[in-house]
C-alpha cells in the first residue's frame, strides 16, 4: 500500500510532466524552465532536427522551431515511475501531432515516444534533471523532416 508521501510524490510529478506539456504547447518558455532543474541537461536528438544541450539552449531551439507548426499537443500518460526518496526515473508516453502547411497544403503528421526522465525533489518540487525522448515512430511526416534512418 502507497504511503500519503509517496502518493503525493506521484501526484506531484505527474503535475510535473503535465506541466512540461503544456508549456511546449502554449510557448509558455517561463513555465518551461519551471520544470527542470538549473543544471539539466535534455537531449532531443533522436528526431531529425533534434538537439540536445542546457535549459537555455533547448529553450533558444524551441522558441525557434515550434512557430514553424500551425498546431501540435504533446499528450503524455502511461508513466512507469520508481521514486527512490529524494530522486526518481519515469518512463512516460507522448503522442505528438503535428500540423504544418506543406505546399498550400496542411498537413498532420504524428510522433510517437517516450520520455526517459531523471526527477529530483528540490525545495520547489520534484524536477527533472535529465530528458531523453525516445523516438518510437513518426508517421506522415512531411518531405525534409524526415527520421535518421530515414
Amino acid at each position: 500500500m502507497l504511503t500519503i508521501e509517496e502518493i503525493s510524490d506521484r501526484l506531484e510529478i505527474q503535475d510535473l510532466l503535465i506541466r512540461y506539456s503544456h508549456a511546449v504547447d502554449t510557448w509558455d518558455w517561463d513555465l518551461y524552465r519551471t520544470v527542470f532543474t538549473e543544471d539539466a541537461y535534455i537531449d532531443y536528438s533522436e528526431f531529425a532536427g533534434g538537439v540536445k544541450g542546457t535549459v537555455d539552449e533547448i529553450v533558444a531551439f524551441l522558441a525557434g522551431t515550434m512557430p514553424t507548426f500551425k498546431g501540435h499537443q504533446h499528450m503524455v500518460g502511461n508513466t512507469v515511475l520508481e521514486i527512490d526518496g529524494d530522486t526518481a526515473k519515469s518512463r512516460t508516453i507522448c503522442f505528438n501531432p503535428m500540423v504544418m502547411d506543406v505546399e498550400g497544403q496542411e498537413l498532420v503528421f504524428f510522433c510517437g515516444l517516450w520520455y526517459r526522465d531523471q526527477l529530483v525533489r528540490t525545495a520547489e518540487g520534484w524536477k527533472i534533471k535529465h530528458r531523453y525522448e525516445e523516438r518510437l515512430y513518426q508517421f506522415n511526416q512531411p518531405e525534409g523532416l524526415a527520421s535518421p534512418e530515414d
